[in-house]
């Protein structure tokens, strides 16, 4: 029987999620609070610049191809892919950057010039890894979070002291340059806590980062978004933007409708792929299932300072994407979990998509992204968002060598409060909830709710945590557990 299926937001667990349910035979609506589709992936353009304005890497292929391939369709249907080689470079001085490069045999030439025998260590480092991935990315995390017995099969039992060893600790045991540590721990950083914390099974990072490699949608992680909301369309989802939630209307303990500019609108499905602590606040206390006490005691990814930057002239001795790890790794991570502050020396990442994509910036111009991971919650103003940049970009200079602070054309910042206000991200973090030991799996915010029927959720702050990929998975869980409820 067709249902009426109401989904808040049109971020990729949103859209993916929109997907599913209308292929089910479902009359699904897609309602978006901002003018443009995409959440935290939304793109800005700007006097002939072109930026995304969220998630920049491309990272495990697959799932998206997996994604594409449970409708019949494949990636190269919707948008062109183009693999980045360099994939990033990591720099640590000024003339001392290291390149990571698009396939496992060059950068185990690489890591073999810096620390000698540790080409092959890290051949085997990235065999165990791929043996995580293939359990993790391929099975484990399509399931459902609703009992700790999805997490026991036979392989996870095989690898159970991973659970309760860390992502650092088997790197330093392995490798002694400390340049290569930090290399190697930086890819776990996308599921928003620190190598520290973050159990060593979910080395299979490393594996999507060397094995997998780093991908550029030919004009922009935004053609993504516009894939899946062409094949959202085509299936006959219906997308309204201008449309905040003001309420999610429950009688008898039954999501029943949303309200929307005083407009009650019913829905036998009610779905929300937008911040979960927000989501709960369009309900009644006593219908909300986690207390403010619960989320204030959660380890939530970083928040971001974000610049979106015009060029008037091309950025030399740079790569498509940039990390400046010239300060001290540690002492920012302590900044952002330990004593949340806003770091004296931030490390930053930066990314020119007008390298690869010629329309990214008019010709003979360069746009750039520059990112400072931030502890969420912290205090936000356009002062301290002024004084970073300065510090990010004087040391931009000094490590690539060249004057670029006159070329600038123009310059938009983003920062926490536009992450609350945009997105009503809780404590305006930018990742969502991370994945750390006790925030993993059964152990996250559900993804149906325990309080109200026909009430679910999606996204990053529930399974199976942050990341386009992961979203675009708990976009098909959740779908699969409201189709599941249509048979019971």
């Amino acid at each position: 029987m067709k249902k009426t299926i109401a989904i808040i937001g049109s971020g990729f667990s949103a859209l993916a999620a929109s997907c599913y349910l209308a292929q089910q035979g479902n009359m699904v609506t897609v309602y978006e609070k901002n003018e443009t589709i995409g959440g935290r992936a939304r793109q800005f353009k700007k006097d002939g610049f072109t930026f995304d304005m969220g998630p920049s890497w491309y990272w495990m292929p697959d799932v998206f191809e997996r994604f594409f391939q449970d409708f019949n369709k494949k990636t190269s249907d919707y948008y062109e892919l183009i693999k980045l080689n360099p994939a990033y470079r990591v720099y640590f001085g000024v003339d001392d950057f290291i390149s990571i490069y698009d396939n496992l045999e060059a950068i185990k030439t690489t890591f073999e010039s810096i620390e000698k025998g540790s080409g092959q260590k890290l051949e085997t480092f990235i065999r165990q890894a791929k043996s995580n991935y293939d359990i993790a990315i391929k099975d484990l995390v399509y399931r459902p979070g609703i009992s700790p017995l999805e997490l026991i099969t036979l392989e996870t039992t095989l690898k159970l002291n991973q659970f309760f060893s860390t992502v650092s600790n088997d790197i330093h045991k392995k490798f002694k340059n400390q340049r290569l540590i930090q290399i190697l721990e930086f890819p776990v950083l996308f599921l928003g806590a620190k190598p520290t914390k973050t159990p060593s099974f979910y080395n299979f990072m490393n594996y999507a980062d060397f094995g997998l490699g780093t991908w550029h949608p030919k004009t922009g992680m935004f053609d993504v978004v516009r894939g899946i909301e062409k094949l959202a369309l085509e299936l006959g989802v219906t997308i309204k933007t201008n449309s905040s939630i003001e309420k999610i209307v429950v009688e008898n303990k039954t999501a029943t409708a949303i309200v929307i500019k005083g407009e009650t609108i019913k829905a036998d499905i009610i779905l929300s792929g937008a911040d979960y602590h927000h989501t709960e606040t369009l309900l009644e206390i006593e219908h909300r299932a986690y207390s403010e006490k619960y989320w204030q005691s959660r380890v939530f990814a970083p928040s971001s300072l974000l610049f979106f930057v015009g060029f008037n002239k091309k950025i030399e001795n740079i790569s498509h994407h940039a990390l400046f790890f010239d300060v001290d790794f540690n002492q920012h991570a302590i900044d952002i979990y330990d004593e949340p502050k806003w770091p004296d020396a931030p490390l930053f990442y930066a990314n020119f998509p007008s390298k690869t994509d010629l329309t990214a910036a008019p010709e003979g111009m360069e746009s750039g992204f520059f990112l400072i991971p931030l502890a969420p919650g912290i205090n936000d103003s356009e002062s301290l968002r002024e004084e970073y940049f300065e510090k990010i970009i004087t040391r931009f200079e000094a490590l690539t060598q060249q004057k670029i602070k006159n070329s600038i054309i123009f310059k938009r910042s983003f920062c926490k409060n536009d992450f609350v206000n945009d997105y009503n991200a809780y404590k305006g973090n930018a990742y969502g909830m991370a994945n750390t030991l006790l925030q993993t799996a059964f152990l996250r915010p559900k993804l149906k709710s325990k309080k109200v029927r026909n009430l679910y959720f999606t996204g990053q702050l529930t399974v199976p945590g942050p990341g386009v990929p992961p979203a675009l998975i708990s976009g098909k869980l959740v779908a699969e557990l409201i189709q599941k409820s249509f048979r019971s």
